[in-house]
């Protein structure tokens, strides 16, 4: 029996989680039900305070205390190696409260970061230098966990204007037809506002496009959008999390 148990902390959104759970299957190297990894998948979305709110100063309950009880229930539950597929959930002040409470308890977890995973994958794939055109919440983009990591590394992020990023943010939020209140199927209308984000940061010559939010490839899954290579933070994660369980088992 494997060692390893992989621990998602879902319903950051539901389907982002169940996603990534998806992504996971798709990028292990397995031929029967018993070579896939073992994971848990906890969705208990009615527990976490809403992310973006809090960041935002609209809100002062910080989702990392929910999120670091569920990162230890799942270690209590037999995971040695945990994420959680929300790039805002990633911001320092919620995930160094969560991180803390795991710690605490689990010292030894391995708990794999998604905004790394995806800049690991865009390291593989293009060069320093390189233009990354970035789509995500409001709150990512605010608080730059995306934009300084990039320019760490020497690339140069590239985002649409304010009223493009207010559109993006809608396409993920709105009530009527935003992802989080239709993700299966999403609404045409989410998927055209989110196309139209591609098109204009397509426009500004960049070399590699980042959804950096895991609700946006459930509307935009395809590897290339107007001849720009597209690097999915989810699908990043995922190959990652294989590479923490067993090397040999990730799809290259």
């Amino acid at each position: 029996m494997d060692g390893h148990c992989i621990g998602i902390v879902g319903g950051l959104g539901p389907y982002a989680g169940l996603d990534l759970v998806k992504k996971l299957f798709d990028s292990t190297r397995a031929i029967h039900d018993q070579d896939h990894v073992r994971v848990m998948l906890h969705s208990f979305p009615g527990d976490i305070p809403v992310r973006p709110e809090f960041l935002l100063g609209l809100t002062n309950a910080n989702p990392g205390h929910a999120i670091g009880d569920i990162m230890v229930g799942l270690a209590r539950a037999g995971a040695d190696i945990i994420a959680m597929p929300c790039n805002t959930a990633h911001s320092p002040r919620i995930l160094n409260v969560a991180l803390k409470k795991l710690y605490a308890e689990f010292p030894h977890i391995t708990y794999v970061h998604i905004i790394t995973s995806a800049l690991a994958e865009i390291s593989r794939r293009a060069l320093p230098g390189a233009r990354v055109g970035l789509m995500g919440t409001v709150a990512t983009l605010r608080t730059r966990l995306y934009q300084d990591a990039l320019e760490a590394l020497g690339f140069t992020p590239v985002l649409l204007n304010d009223e493009g990023c207010q559109k993006v943010q809608e396409a993920i939020s709105n009530d009527q037809f935003g992802i989080k209140a239709a993700s299966n199927p999403v609404t045409p209308k989410a998927r055209e506002i989110l196309l139209h984000a591609a098109q204009e940061l397509a426009d500004q010559d960049i070399d590699i496009l980042l959804l950096g939010c895991t609700e946006i490839p459930l509307a935009l899954n395809e590897r290339l959008y107007f001849g720009i290579p597209t690097v999915d933070a989810a699908s990043a994660l995922a190959k990652e999390l294989i590479r923490a369980y067993d090397p040999a088992r990730c799809k290259e």
